[in-house]
């Protein structure tokens, strides 16, 4: 349990956050008790995810966290407002706008949070604007299904996901099972070494990095020790703690084994879809292009992709908090109080 004095310090924190931040009961609780978040991007309910799963996708990730000890923190804009933490019926609301019938949600990076916030509509964040308003609030974890990365062609294009720049200054932990398979595995890897940013695999003994559907990539990272939340908390504390590291980490999470088959089939269709997208020229449509090709992938498999989407970002939810309870284990036997960084 925290000291009655890092209590009352986390709950002055609070009170400093910009007035545009909107925390829920939920989050409100546990930050100013001093307990374990993670926190969960909003994009892949308004764009990743058809409105058939959307809802139930994000009620078992908060669940899973909640059933792991932790508090789930999902970010959203709405109306203006940065709400970390969602009842249920802001859950619903974003959920609905996949429909494309009533209220449309606007795919909000890092970089458009202001006019999104400015305009009052409802933005669904993507990795680069949940980490950064989970920071702002106190969040160390994060999970998610995939980071954003470097394109294919991207040494014509320059087209580099702002997740990647906003993990080197951002100090957030994230957990996902690697970066979307439409992107390149390797440029990414490279443009994160560049960027200082630490990359672990929870594929043990050898530290392979999963290629989202697949856990299998030819491509290799440090390994989790022993491949478990334990071994993933010591790492944090050392970054955190004894070396003091500013940037963010990434934690690569392999897809449930059950589902390693069907994912190498599931890359066939990726392949597909990303030729495609090069010869109808979505490949030049900026923020759309992952939208599409998510949505293509997911037809051409007849719809078994989202049962493999689903699974990893479920599993993700599950091994963050796990982590994030270890970590906060870790800060007890060594006497660490937190107040909430602002």
């Amino acid at each position: 349990m925290p000291s009655p004095s890092a209590i009352r310090r986390a709950a002055n924190a609070l009170t400093s956050l910009p007035r545009h931040f909107v925390l829920s009961e939920q989050v409100r609780h546990a930050l100013s008790t001093n307990q374990p978040l993670v926190a969960l991007e909003s994009t892949i309910i308004t764009h990743g995810l058809p409105a058939s799963v959307n809802l139930r996708v994000a009620q078992r990730c908060e669940s899973v966290i909640e059933a792991a000890g932790a508090t789930p923190a999902t970010i959203a804009l709405l109306d203006g407002r940065v709400h970390v933490g969602l009842e249920a019926r802001q859950l619903e609301r974003l959920a609905s706008t996949a429909e494309h019938k009533g209220e449309r949600a606007v795919k909000t990076a890092r970089r458009d949070l202001a006019g999104v916030l400015a305009s009052k509509g409802i933005g669904g964040t993507t990795v680069s604007a949940t980490a950064h308003l989970a920071s702002m609030a106190g969040i160390e974890f994060f999970a998610t299904g995939g980071i954003g990365g470097v394109h294919r062609g991207a040494e014509r294009t320059f087209d580099i996901s702002s997740d990647l720049t906003t993990l080197s200054t951002t100090p957030i932990n994230l957990f996902c099972s690697g970066c979307k398979s439409i992107l390149s595995l390797p440029l990414t890897l490279e443009y994160l070494e560049t960027q200082n940013v630490p990359v672990y695999s929870f594929s043990s003994p050898r530290g392979e990095f999963p290629a989202f559907y697949t856990a299998k990539s030819g491509l290799y990272v440090s390994p989790v020790p022993g491949g478990a939340a334990e071994g993933a908390a010591q790492l944090i504390w050392n970054a955190k703690r004894v070396l003091r590291e500013k940037a963010g980490a990434l934690f690569a999470v392999p897809i449930p084994e059950e589902y390693e088959e069907e994912g190498k089939r599931l890359q066939e269709h990726v392949e597909r879809a990303v030729r495609e997208s090069v010869e109808q020229g979505v490949h030049q449509r900026g923020k759309e292009v992952t939208p599409w090709l998510l949505k293509r992938v997911g037809e051409l498999s007849e719809g078994r992709s989202l049962e493999s989407n689903e699974a990893l970002v479920v599993n993700n939810s599950e091994v963050a908090a796990r982590t994030a309870v270890e970590y906060w284990k870790l800060r007890g036997e060594k006497g660490v109080e937190k107040s909430v960084r602002v």
